[in-house]
């Protein structure tokens, strides 16, 4: 990469999710910008820094644009900083910030690093990328050896979504731990719907719609056909933004079942309360709960006696009833300042604190 130029902006966690899959902010040459958002101080965890690095020169536009979606940077004075780079490869270096792993019985690895040779463990090669997810922040981890918790304590998953997949990382992890399972993984991201496809082949899974296959659609939350008409869920996964979870607490519970597992993450210790609450108004109750630094992973089970509708013609009419109408769930893709493109409110594809860059191809998906 030769006459590489990087430009940084100070913003907030929820911002930098914003901004790192915002098509605004790309500017008008043919080249495709890489992004590298970090946590500038893991004991500051809304303190983030984007850095995004360019083949060519960044045009005004595209500076405004990155000052535009970080109103925490303009309002503290904080303007872009644009520095050319020497001829190195930017996004190589920044893949080598990337050490391996271990999360229960999973390897998490880039492709600048060698897979495990233990036979115990399970290798995941995840690159980073436009979309959040290599496993190095305390919520994907703790949802890595949450679901190995699962699996050790014999739980048995036939049906699985992963609302908000970012990387896929977690969806490929349920897939590994049951394998005759199906399982559908969303975003509202279609660069993270591009990008799960891409590493869903470099891990030599398959995409498609039967089980042991994964099947990817981009999704405002679970509201997609194909999520409607595979619901109920028996283990649904949402590593997001507290915000988004309370958010899409009617429209989670309306894809449960009896005894649906749920395994949430994302959120801040000082959110706990609020999410549980939300929850349990819709029939879950909290089964466990793991804590890794300010960052909690929850186990719910929805209650028997709390399960949503069995026929498919009351399910599907209280589909209709939450995402439509006068009882519509909010839209998740960017109603205010701070919104993910793949959550709502303050929300991300994963809460990644490391680099993230990748190469991005169409993978065969589902569109809403």
């Amino acid at each position: 990469m030769s006459g590489t130029w990087k430009v940084s902006i100070l913003c907030t966690r929820a911002e930098a999710r914003t901004l790192a899959a915002d098509n605004l902010f790309i500017s008008s040459s043919d080249s495709t910008p890489t992004i590298v958002a970090s946590e500038v101080d893991a004991k500051r965890p809304d303190e983030w820094m984007i850095d995004v690095y360019c083949e060519e020169m960044p045009d005004p536009e595209m500076v405004e644009n990155l000052l535009q979606l970080s109103p925490s940077a303009e309002a503290a004075g904080f303007q872009p900083i644009v520095t050319q780079l020497g001829d190195e490869d930017w996004v190589t270096l920044s893949q080598q910030g990337l050490e391996p792993l271990r999360a229960g019985r999973f390897h998490v690895h880039t492709t600048s690093d060698q897979p495990s040779g233990n036979p115990k463990l399970t290798n995941i090669c995840i690159d980073a990328g436009q979309a959040f997810g290599t496993g190095h922040h305390e919520t994907t981890m703790g949802c890595l050896q949450s679901l190995d918790r699962l699996k050790k304590t014999g739980h048995r998953f036939r049906n699985i979504t992963d609302v908000g997949t970012g990387t896929g990382l977690l969806a490929f992890a349920a897939h590994h731990l049951w394998r005759d399972a199906k399982i559908i993984a969303s975003d509202i991201d279609p660069v993270a719907v591009t990008v799960t496809g891409e590493n869903a082949r470099q891990n030599a899974i398959t995409l498609g719609n039967g089980r042991s296959q994964i099947r990817l659609v981009q999704s405002n939350g679970l509201d997609h056909p194909a999520l409607r008409q595979r619901a109920p869920f028996d283990l649904i996964i949402a590593n997001i933004l507290a915000g988004p979870l309370v958010a899409l607490a009617p429209q989670i519970a309306a894809a449960s079942g009896a005894g649906t597992v749920l395994l949430l993450a994302g959120l801040l210790s000082r959110q706990k309360a609020e999410v549980v609450r939300a929850y349990i108004r819709e029939g879950f109750r909290l089964k466990h709960s793991r804590l890794d630094n300010e960052w909690p992973c929850l186990t719910l089970v929805k209650a028997k006696n709390m399960a949503g509708p069995a026929s498919p013609t009351a399910r599907n009419h209280r589909w209709h009833r939450i995402i439509s109408g006068n009882a519509s769930a909010p839209h998740l893709m960017r109603s205010s300042v701070g919104t993910s493109p793949s959550r709502g409110p303050g929300s991300v594809s994963s809460t990644e604190h490391t680099h993230n860059q990748t190469t991005v191809a169409s993978p065969a998906c589902d569109r809403a």
